[in-house]
């Protein structure tokens, strides 16, 4: 089964500030976020049920190189990104965008 991917609006906010964040430290670095996030979304895709879970419905999967958590629910043949997450700031803010 093919899985499609979507984030909702606030995890899509959160990735965009990351990525101009880090563009900002260093030209180029940003892009090389960007490009670890595609990758862990990739591996999520691949392999949903293979990652830490949360809750019942909730899992993460952590990024490579960048601190930074992906927090996603399946939905049927979906991925729901909810939240591109810090891995050292508020563990939990994202629990309102699930309930």
């Amino acid at each position: 089964m093919k899985l499609s991917v979507e984030f909702l609006e606030p995890a899509e906010q959160e990735l965009f500030e990351a990525f101009e964040y880090y563009n900002e430290q260093l030209i180029g670095l940003g892009f090389e976020f960007a490009l670890e996030v595609q990758k862990a979304i990739e591996r999520i895709v691949k392999f949903p049920d293979s990652w830490t879970k949360l809750s019942e419905r909730i899992r993460k999967c952590r990024c490579n190189r960048f601190p930074y958590n992906i927090i996603y629910s399946q939905q049927n043949s979906t991925i729901i990104i909810v939240a591109i997450m810090h891995s050292k700031r508020k563990p939990n803010y994202w629990l309102e965008r699930v309930k």
